[in-house]
């Protein structure tokens, strides 16, 4: 694919077509898209979630843990963010620094925070 195909459209049409991408689990796809609708409207908290989400399927675990600080930044009571993070620093062997995470999504959820 060319590059003109991930900026091509508006934001809303790279929207629908990232998400069609990650349901068919091209996350690879779906990041390159989201990436610049991001970039476009850094604001927006559900692309910047969609791309840390393709990040963490497609193993580029830095980057989805980058994203995923920034959505907490903008949106700190995001609980699937919580959860995301702390599971992204699992997934790195980063378990210590993962707890508090899974404890306050889990807080935020009603889940069980023993079973972190």
């Amino acid at each position: 694919m060319t590059e003109t195909y991930y900026t091509h459209g508006s934001p809303a049409e790279r929207w629908d077509r990232a998400g069609l991408f990650f349901d068919a689990k091209d996350y690879t796809t779906a990041a390159h898209i989201l990436e610049g609708l991001v970039d476009e409207v850094p604001e927006l908290v559900a692309p910047r979630l969609l791309l840390a989400r393709a990040y963490y399927h497609s193993a580029r675990l830095w980057r989805a843990e980058a994203e995923l600080r920034a959505v907490l930044e903008r949106d700190p009571v995001e609980s699937y963010a919580q959860l995301m993070l702390g599971r992204t620093l699992q997934r790195q062997g980063r378990e210590a620094e993962a707890a508090p995470y899974l404890r306050i999504a889990a807080a935020m959820t009603g889940g069980d925070p023993d079973a972190v």
